[in-house]
């Protein structure tokens, strides 16, 4: 028997989902665009990912990328209802890239406490600070321990399988993408 796993990615706009989903997914990634259907269309808008992936023993991991933006929580409990970890991406050349670490990170706080939590920071060439370090620093001292965090290029499957396999390894130490 096989098994089925749902993995979010989330991060600020730009940090790469959408290239990290398409990088990995053995199926033609599906993008939706929408609206939450209120107010301002630009604070409004919603984008979300979806992709697969068979793993060499032949289960599925299912890819879904969450809005760039802070997700409302209704749409952020349906979307990891069921997920088994959080991958998320942090664009490394924005202006407080930590800061928009320590935004996401509360906003899946509840999801990170009873899965897993792995950091791809993107963008690294066109900055390389702070520097990865920091990344892991501030997760820490917030309470999380010791968070995987990799320099990733969103576009390279490799970089990207990386981050799924230490997401894997985080909940089964002996998983394997």
């Amino acid at each position: 028997m096989t098994s089925r796993f749902k993995i979010i990615f989330s991060g600020p706009l730009g940090a790469g989902k959408s290239a990290a989903i398409a990088a990995v997914s053995d199926v033609s990634p599906v993008h939706g665009e929408g609206s939450t259907g209120g107010g301002d269309p630009a604070r409004s808008r919603m984008d979300m990912d979806y992709g697969a992936m068979r793993l060499g023993d032949g289960s599925t991991v299912h890819l879904y990328g969450a809005p760039g933006r802070e997700p409302l929580e209704a749409t952020r409990d349906i979307l990891t209802e069921g997920g088994i970890g959080l991958i998320l991406l942090i664009d490394g050349s924005r202006d407080d890239p930590l800061a928009d670490l320590a935004q996401f990170v509360a906003g899946f706080e509840r999801f990170i406490a009873s899965t897993g939590l792995v950091i791809g920071v993107t963008h690294r060439d066109r900055s390389a600070t702070p520097a990865l370090d920091a990344f892991a620093d501030k997760l820490e001292a917030a309470g999380y321990g010791a968070v995987p965090v990799f320099e990733a290029d969103a576009r390279d499957r490799r970089d990207v399988s990386i981050l799924i396999e230490a997401l894997l390894s985080l909940i089964d130490p002996v998983a394997r993408a």
